[in-house]
């Protein structure tokens, strides 16, 4: 393991830890105090996300605009239907700003660089119309509130939260042996509501326990039963206080008691499934999962095993408490090694870019667009999985060459002031190899100096 200088120590933190430096920042003095006293200054609300709607005013604007739409002759509805979908467009363009703005002003970057990880850990992908305008909503709501606090909380309230109910299906999850389903068999029998197992699969799979990790089939549809009845409120059109919110509708639950990875709940209700989530959260599969996920995330895509154990333990030891966690994290000697392994996805290379430049807050309003032409588009992933976080997802020649496009458009826009040549020495202290060095200064002009700077080994990388 190579041991860095106390020079060296202030960059760790600025680019690994945190999300780049900016022009005039001072290099912290302590790095371990100046991460940990980022607990005190984040800000889960931050003025640029003030203006933006709530889940639930997001989820009644929608229903309200989908039944005007279907009062609409057939011939108004397409061009109604697309109106919708703009207006969507533009709320999620809005987030993606806000998030933005917010990577680019925070005085607590390692805690932003937190709720990022935490988006993608508890993934879900902005596709259709409704969850194009939640997906935001979703991060602000359920993530950055929790971000500092025990696990438990955080997964209750992302499987709480409305978009993740309605991206994974759980709204259409009824138990068939439920007052609804048997209801609905005595209007028709051949109706047959059932259960929907998408949650519970991908909480048991990703949020909690991790990919085989022993659980059986049996246990993803138990689990399923205890989660019948969690749903979204206002569905069916009506008028209710509520809509948008989340709601448990016992003629929905599966009645009777589950037995999961050996343990039996004998709750009934909505207590069920939070009995579950609540011993997933702290079981010691979790804790791996977890401490692997961060250790990747930070460190290396193959995370040293005692880094791995390091977290792990802290994780079991506080029963979950993420503060306790990140702490052994900033003084694992793994995590301060003088080489930088990670490489930037396209999400932190722009939002480190832009820190670099100094650019100017409206520059967030072509977030969205930039991160699409990246390959990395906000709250797009494939698959519940999220974004790979590891170097060969993200190092494809075509990738890397729309890499350098927008590295060379966003250096036309710089301060055209800004020396290069300082910046690379401020940016990327002991790390600056003389071979950058000497390309930077050697370029035809002092736009091309920043592309250079922003497209060096050492600047993708972290």
């Amino acid at each position: 393991m190579s041991i860095p200088s106390d020079g060296e120590h202030a960059f760790i933190a600025l680019n690994r830890f945190g999300l780049g430096a900016r022009p005039g920042d001072k290099s912290p003095d302590d790095p371990k105090g100046w991460l940990l006293g980022q607990f005190e200054t984040f800000e889960a609300k931050p003025a640029a996300m003030a203006e933006l709607p709530s889940s639930d005013k997001i989820f009644t604007t929608y229903r309200e605009d989908s039944a005007e739409i279907r009062s609409l002759s057939e011939a108004k509805r397409a061009e109604a239907r697309q109106e919708l979908r703009k207006r969507g467009q533009k709320l999620y363009d809005s987030e993606i700003g806000a998030r933005g703005l917010s990577a680019l002003t925070t005085q607590a970057p390692f805690v932003e660089r937190l709720v990022h990880f935490w988006a993608n850990h508890f993934a879900l992908s902005a596709d259709e119309p409704l969850m194009v305008a939640l997906a935001g909503s979703f991060e602000r709501e359920a993530i950055r509130p929790h971000v500092l606090g025990p696990f438990e909380d955080m997964l209750l309230a992302v499987e709480k939260h409305p978009a993740m109910l309605l991206y994974l299906n759980q709204n259409r999850s009824i138990g068939p042996n439920s007052i609804r389903a048997k209801r609905a068999a005595e209007k028709d029998p051949s109706r047959k509501p059932g259960i929907n197992e998408n949650l519970a699969r991908e909480i048991l799979e990703l949020h909690t326990l991790g990919v085989r990790t022993g659980y059986s089939q049996k246990d993803v549809t138990q689990f399923a039963f205890a989660m019948t009845g969690w749903t979204v409120a206002g569905q069916d059109g009506g008028d209710e206080a509520q809509a948008g919110a989340f709601e448990f509708r016992p003629q929905f639950h599966e009645p009777g008691p589950r037995t999961i990875l050996g343990r039996t709940y004998s709750q009934q209700g909505m207590d069920q499934a939070e009995a579950v989530l609540g011993d997933a959260a702290h079981s010691k599969a979790t804790a791996t999962h977890v401490a692997t996920k961060l250790a990747r995330h930070f460190v290396a895509d193959e995370p040293p095993l005692a880094l791995v154990k390091r977290l792990q333990s802290a994780f079991l030891q506080s029963q979950g408490d993420l503060p306790t966690v990140y702490r052994a994290l900033i003084s694992a000697p793994e995590a301060w090694t003088s080489k930088a392994s990670k490489f930037k996805t396209p999400w932190e290379w722009s939002v480190s870019a832009l820190r670099a430049l100094g650019s100017p807050p409206d520059v967030t309003t072509t977030m969205a667009q930039t991160e699409k032409q990246l390959g990395q588009p906000v709250w797009r992933p494939q698959s519940p999985a999220g974004y790979d976080d590891i170097a060969a997802s993200w190092v494809a020649p075509d990738v890397l060459v729309r890499r350098v496009e927008v590295a060379q458009r966003l250096a036309r826009k710089a301060d055209p002031t800004l020396d290069a040549r300082a910046a690379a020495s401020a940016l990327l202290g002991p790390s600056l190899s003389k071979t950058t060095a000497t390309e930077i200064a050697r370029a035809e002009s002092p736009a091309t100096a920043l592309a250079l700077l922003l497209v060096s080994p050492e600047f993708q990388r972290r």
